[in-house]
């Protein structure tokens, strides 16, 4: 289909630049002046994510070379953007960084090149002035690029005309700047920025966000910048499907377990499941018209002591998966279902007790990065020898990851995760539009289920 999606992507020299602030102020600057928004993020970052959403009371999406392949970002991009008068893309890390040290594959710059997407560089001005021409310079020369625009990040008002002019001298068209606001800060933890649930006050830093945007940012540059993105060929979306019956899955969602992708979840909606949430922490037991489960990422070892003291939800999860329950359990939702799990205060509290096992957290990241998941035997999501790429982060240690799959990356393999014809669990994180079969295969083992207990 041939569309023309106005959109932009927010890139920068580096983590740490300013780019889910500045995209926050963007986002509710342009909702205050009632535009229809779309907002995406570049790459396998769960957290900034929720900060959209947050501004725009409606999901935001990841965009992964890497896990989806190029066709299939495309793809979700427009079917996301459909109806949308702005797109806003927030990029990772720095414009040029992606899977490899030595070239920009799956880097936010390599995302504006699929999608043709005009860039505005954010750029902390804060300790230079002269040296922003150089950065300015290379980053419009080092490599293709869609590099159309820049927004200053802690700048003072007094210097904006000074950056503004040298802008304007290598070629961008200057998008206006944020000054520093100590107000809204948003707070880092160890997986990132703390999640948007637990910042406090974050409604009046994203007004003092949006406000400060509408005053200091070129918001009308910026929309002609997003404008002039050309028309192109989209991929058709994914179907919906109409299974023989409409399986319900329980999906836990609460301060504990909040790592999800969106588009996950809208793909098993148009596969025909219908979603559920429910809360380890606070409710009594699953859902009763469950038919299938999934344990998402998240902080559990910050609530190991309430998780464990919900003993009710412990043993409804571990009898519904001990009984074959189609179950996914992603890292934290992993960690949910072995024996023990230690809290932050180094004290291992009783979890799940579906897999025998234990977790505790260490010093430093375990295993991080994209990799390739390769099944060793016939399971829920896929038969043996089939394949999804997936991405890991995760600060702490179990002494059972499981053998029935392997994880492949950069010429190594180990094994990892726990798959069985009910179950998978393990530390990597899945995106079902790298493999959509590893999603159908789910619905059709949740439609089984319930058809087997009409």
């Amino acid at each position: 289909m041939r569309r023309h999606y106005p959109r932009v992507l927010l890139g920068a020299a580096g983590s740490g630049s300013g780019k889910t602030t500045v995209a926050c102020a963007l986002l509710a600057a342009m909702q205050a002046r009632g535009i229809q928004l779309a907002a995406f993020k570049s790459g396998p970052d769960y957290i900034d994510p929720m900060f959209h959403r947050k501004v725009l009371g409606t999901p935001s999406c990841n965009l992964d070379l890497f896990l989806c392949g190029e066709e299939n970002v495309r793809r979700l991009f427009a079917e996301v953007s459909e109806g949308a008068e702005l797109s806003v893309i927030e990029g990772v890390m720095g414009l040029y960084d992606g899977q490899s040290a030595l070239d920009d594959r799956c880097s936010s710059n390599h995302l504006a090149r699929v999608l043709e997407a005009p860039t505005i560089l954010v750029l902390d001005v804060k300790g230079m002035s002269l040296s922003a021409g150089a950065i300015l310079r290379g980053f419009r020369t080092f490599r293709e690029n869609r590099l159309r625009g820049v927004i200053f990040n802690d700048c003072s008002p007094g210097m904006y005309e000074y950056y503004s002019r040298m802008a304007q001298q290598e070629g961008l068209v200057s998008c206006g700047y944020l000054p520093v606001l100590p107000e809204a800060r948003l707070e880092s933890r160890h997986l990132g920025l703390v999640t948007a649930e637990e910042v406090s006050g974050l409604r009046e830093k994203l007004e003092a966000l949006g406000k400060a945007a509408a005053e200091t940012l070129e918001l009308d540059e910026i929309l002609k910048l997003s404008e002039a993105a050309p028309e192109m060929d989209w991929p058709e979306p994914f179907p919906e499907e109409c299974p023989s019956v409409r399986p319900v899955v329980a999906v836990a969602r609460d301060k504990a377990f909040c790592f999800y992708y969106e588009e996950n979840l809208r793909l098993l909606r148009k596969l025909g499941a219908e979603i559920v949430e429910f809360s380890p922490l606070s409710d009594a037991g699953l859902p009763p018209e469950a038919s299938g489960l999934w344990l998402g990422g998240g902080y559990p070892e910050e609530y190991a002591e309430a998780l464990s003291r919900n003993r009710s939800m412990r043993e409804s999860v571990r009898a519904a998966v001990e009984g074959g329950l189609p179950t996914i359990a992603e890292c934290g939702g992993f960690l949910y279902l072995l024996k023990e799990l230690a809290g932050r205060d180094g004290v291992f509290y009783p979890m799940a007790g579906a897999i025998d096992g234990r977790a505790e957290m260490t010093g430093g990241l375990q295993h991080f990065g994209y990799a390739l998941l390769e099944a060793k035997r016939d399971n829920l999501l896929c038969k043996a020898g089939e394949s999804i790429p997936i991405h890991e982060f995760h600060y702490s240690r179990s002494d059972c990851d499981g053998e029935d799959f392997a994880v492949r990356k950069g010429g190594r393999e180990r094994a990892a995760a726990h798959g069985t014809p009910s179950l998978y669990a393990g530390y990597p994180h899945l995106h079902f539009y790298g493999n959509p079969d590893f999603a159908r295969n789910f619905v059709n083992c949740c439609v089984r289920w319930k058809e087997e207990r009409k």
